[in-house]
């Protein structure tokens, strides 16, 4: 079903369907030899979500790749491992450098508030539609897990207020913030990206930092590869066409945008970040766009 202006979901539907599938690579990564992440949340929010395919696929009953020759499913999991274990080290060196205040934008099923090891006095806020905070939030103490900082939860959607909100949750915005914005840019139209990164950078005192990703195609090489997905899938239940969550059209690029108010900006390309962590990007020729995705990193300088 394609994206309207104001469409509202749960981790079973639309978007939210897409937070369940991740947090199904994240259970299956997880249990890896010599994993990369460890996400013991992972599984179990799946399951309680109760969409079947995936919950066949955390408890070993089928497996994403099955049937699937292109390599994408395959590749759909280390592509997870990675960007997980990319943004878990960006919040753990945000906090070895001294942020005690971090914001996970459009949350999901991410479990970082209860997994990562967070300094005394860390406050983590987490930003999502309010029927998935819910669902979480619920669900986690169901199963005995409790934060290892601070969690604050904000249940609104990005397309509203989303500062006030936050201010209203207890944001110090004269503290230094880590920020994180996972798989997210694709799912917001282009003026709602560069909107999304001035609030930002309204909200963040120097030495606030930002960790993304940014696909040059905006999406498009991996909606060809969803919707071949989406046919292997619908076999097992699962019948959602990802690429028609994502929004098309001209971009600028995150990168350029920062920097041009007050960010110092580093990317690295997909290959150089799996690279880092001792693992090869390997793709056939029909997914050799996604080697031009760019991990991104900044900090914010000293002029609000």
């Amino acid at each position: 079903m394609a994206r309207t202006d104001g469409d509202r979901w749960d981790l079973a539907s639309s978007v939210g369907s897409t937070a369940t599938m991740v947090a199904a690579a994240r259970a299956v990564a997880s249990r890896e030899p010599d994993p990369l992440i460890q996400d013991p949340y992972a599984a179990p929010l799946v399951r309680a979500v109760g969409l079947d395919f995936f919950t066949k696929v955390v408890d070993g009953q089928i497996s994403f790749d099955d049937g699937d020759d292109s390599g994408a499913a395959r590749l759909m999991t280390d592509v997870m491992a990675v960007r997980t274990r990319f943004f878990d080290d960006f919040f753990i060196e945000a906090a070895r450098a001294g942020v005690r205040q971090a914001v996970i934008l459009a949350s999901g099923l991410d479990s970082r508030a209860y997994r990562l090891d967070w300094p005394a006095g860390s406050v983590v806020y987490e930003i999502d539609q309010p029927a998935v905070l819910e669902f979480k939030t619920t669900t986690m103490a169901a199963i005995g897990a409790a934060p290892a900082a601070q969690l604050r939860t904000v249940a609104v959607d990005l397309r509203e207020d989303w500062p006030k909100a936050l201010r209203d949750n207890g944001f110090d915005d004269t503290a230094a913030t880590a920020w994180s914005a996972e798989g997210l840019l694709v799912y917001l139209p282009p003026d709602a990206q560069d909107r999304l990164f001035d609030n930002i950078t309204a909200l963040s005192a120097p030495g606030s930092r930002l960790a993304t990703e940014y696909h040059p195609d905006a999406g498009a090489s991996i909606g060809a590869r969803t919707r071949a997905l989406r046919e292997q899938w619908a076999g097992h239940g699962f019948d959602v066409d990802v690429s028609e969550l994502f929004y098309a059209g001209e971009r600028t690029p995150p990168a350029d945008y920062l920097a041009a108010v007050g960010w110092r900006v580093e990317t690295r390309p997909r290959p150089e970040v799996f690279a880092g962590y001792g693992r090869r990007f390997d793709v056939t020729d029909d997914l050799a766009a996604l080697r031009d995705s760019l991990a991104l990193t900044a900090i914010k300088g000293d002029d609000r």
